[in-house]
């Protein structure tokens, strides 16, 4: 069955970087696009990045210039670089798998489990 497994989350003080990772299994990574979300205490889970499956970006204007959304087709895994952390990015992050790139949660149809980001 369809798998998301995030990584990479983890304490850090402001100004610091965190690299989360995505490993996906039990289907063709490359056949489709995918996104990170995050939800911090208390508030509705944001569209953070998207990555269509040739590799154009898309950002949120809260982490533009500072989030970095790649993914490896040969790994199967999507990756989030995220430099000059503040401590409202504190979050869980997810990512999630959709055939064609949209802001809605409901246009994806498989999620990991999160990774925590904590920033102090």
């Amino acid at each position: 069955h369809v798998q998301l497994v995030e990584s990479g989350g983890g304490s850090v003080q402001a100004g610091g970087s965190l690299r989360l990772s995505c490993a996906a299994s039990a289907y063709t990574y490359s056949s489709y696009c995918m996104g990170w979300f995050r939800q911090a205490p208390g508030k509705g889970r944001e569209g953070v990045s998207t990555i269509t499956r040739d590799g154009r970006a898309g950002y949120a204007d809260s982490v533009k210039g500072r989030f970095t959304i790649s993914r490896d087709n040969a790994k199967n895994t999507l990756y989030l670089q995220l430099n000059s952390l503040k401590s409202e990015d504190t979050a869980m992050y997810y990512c999630a798998r959709t055939g064609v790139v949209v802001a809605a949660r409901s246009g994806y149809d498989y999620w990991g489990q999160g990774t925590q980001v904590t920033v102090s």
